[in-house]
């Protein structure tokens, strides 16, 4: 009666450190030098950096393309990915619910029936041995006092576990997410770059045809006409690799659907039809380690490892344990149950280590250790995801730039290679001036679809690294330290 009164008296100690949420760092921007408040425009396009702003959980919606909004939704319904994640999650669960279990009274319906020969000398007798069955029905009780929190603190350690996984499972949908979205960009800027090159290649067919012409007038030597024909034969071999970018790509998109290349038919995206977004919500410094999932993982681990502390710090201290059976014996079924019959018994049992060689203190070091090493990973954690945050933020500024500069830069070649084309056609420009003023413009078109892909696609990144809205899921739709 005295340990059981201790045990319920202690009943809510438990050894071991306590866990606290870290604090959030103390930054006030991302950058190291402050951010404008929006980008060049390029395109006609300025993006506006909204500073405390919240993420949309369907942020992707804003690029206003139904393909691509469809394309997602069939990614997250049939990626064998989250599907993964799913079952981990659920895995930790059911482990969480057999750890409480625990915490509360076993008890087991045992019945037995044997036969057995019974010889009186083993008692000093001298009489026959006798043989006769044996019957036997009871339910055994045990409970473990958590005197010093050990359960507890196990417990503690699968629920942190369940939050780990349940933050993965989160982390895999936003990279599901931004990576279908930047997939669909790629494959938007190669189809568009496919064309432009298609349309260079005949450009430059044409042309062949002209200074074949002109070769037979005695306008231009041969050596022209090889020039050109090697630079229609780079145009054509340029073609080729960014065919297979595109079916490459498509085959991945499949991958993310859950489909094989075959059945997945997935809509042509379209860089036409994809709308820049020009608001950018940017969530402030002090909330990035409440948003990013990655983040929320490693400071569940970090819980795990603290009450794997606990764990070992109570393997120290006595363990308890009550234990009762009570039912009844007999030799034959009929007289199972009378009063004659009936047999219990009670105990209770307590274990103290008191020499095994250093392992539990052991043991108690290498959990410390491993949360010190937890807590380093959560800090590496938390200073790479600014870093990702603060990459994104320059990445858009520099992208704006660069696409206006391509883009004067496209105008410009357009209008030197239509004035060298006339003054070609009235024979006051050579040859290799057209040339270079064609390959300058060739050169400049590319290099503005490719600067607009870029753009669209650090955009999603810019949504991923700030932890893409997934507590919009939550029951007041804010983030909970919880």
């Amino acid at each position: 009666m005295t340990v059981l009164l201790a045990g319920v008296t202690l009943a809510g100690c438990a050894v071991g450190p306590d866990f606290h949420h870290p604090e959030s760092p103390k930054a006030t921007r991302y950058t190291e030098t402050a951010m404008p408040r929006k980008t060049v425009a390029a395109g006609g396009i300025s993006q506006h950096f909204d500073q405390g702003a919240d993420i949309p959980q369907e942020w992707w919606k804003l690029f206003h393309s139904a393909s691509l909004d469809r394309l997602v939704k069939n990614a997250l319904a049939g990626s064998p990915s989250l599907d993964a994640a799913r079952a981990t999650l659920t895995q930790a669960q059911q482990d969480l619910a057999a750890e409480a279990g625990a915490e509360f009274p076993q008890a087991n319906l045992n019945l037995q029936a044997q036969r057995q020969r019974f010889s009186p000398a083993i008692f000093g007798g001298t009489g026959a041995p006798s043989i006769f069955n044996l019957y036997n029905a009871s339910v055994q009780v045990s409970y473990g006092i958590d005197l010093f929190g050990g359960l507890r603190r196990q417990i503690e350690s699968q629920a942190a576990q369940v939050e780990y996984e349940s933050f993965q499972y989160q982390g895999a949908i936003i990279a599901l997410t931004a990576n279908v979205v930047t997939s669909a960009v790629t494959e938007a800027s190669l189809r568009e770059q496919i064309v432009s090159t298609r349309e260079i290649i005949s450009s430059e067919e044409k042309q062949v045809r002209i200074v074949e012409n002109q070769l037979k007038l005695g306008g231009v030597s041969r050596a022209d006409l090889l020039v050109q024909k090697a630079q229609l034969a780079q145009a054509r071999a340029s073609l080729p690799p960014l065919e297979k970018a595109l079916s490459q790509v498509r085959h991945q998109l499949a991958v993310y659907v859950g489909k094989t290349p075959q059945d997945a038919s997935l809509p042509a995206i379209r860089l036409e039809e994809l709308h820049l977004p020009e608001n950018l919500p940017v969530s402030l410094p002090s909330e990035l380690a409440k948003q990013r999932p990655d983040i929320r993982a490693a400071e569940a681990l970090l819980h795990e490892a603290s009450a794997q502390v606990g764990v070992a710090t109570a393997n120290l201290y006595p363990q308890i344990t009550l234990s009762a059976n009570v039912g009844s014996e007999s030799i034959a079924t009929s007289s199972m149950f009378s009063n004659n019959t009936n047999i219990w018994s009670i105990g209770g049992n307590l274990l103290q280590p008191i020499f095994n060689a250093g392992t539990l203190k052991a043991k108690k070091k290498s959990a410390v250790a491993a949360f010190d090493n937890a807590f380093a990973q959560y800090r590496a954690t938390v200073l790479q995801s600014f870093q990702n945050v603060a990459d994104v933020l320059r990445a858009l500024e520099s992208d704006a730039a660069t696409l206006k500069a391509d883009q004067d830069a496209e105008i410009s070649s357009k209008d030197a290679l239509d004035l060298v084309r006339k003054q070609f056609d009235l024979g006051a420009a050579s040859y290799l001036s057209l040339l270079a003023a064609d390959r300058q413009y060739q050169q400049s078109r590319i290099a503005v679809i490719e600067a607009k892909a870029s753009r669209m696609a650090d955009t999603a990144a810019l949504f991923q690294a700030l932890g893409g809205g997934w507590w919009h899921n939550s029951k007041d739709g804010k983030v909970s330290d919880d």
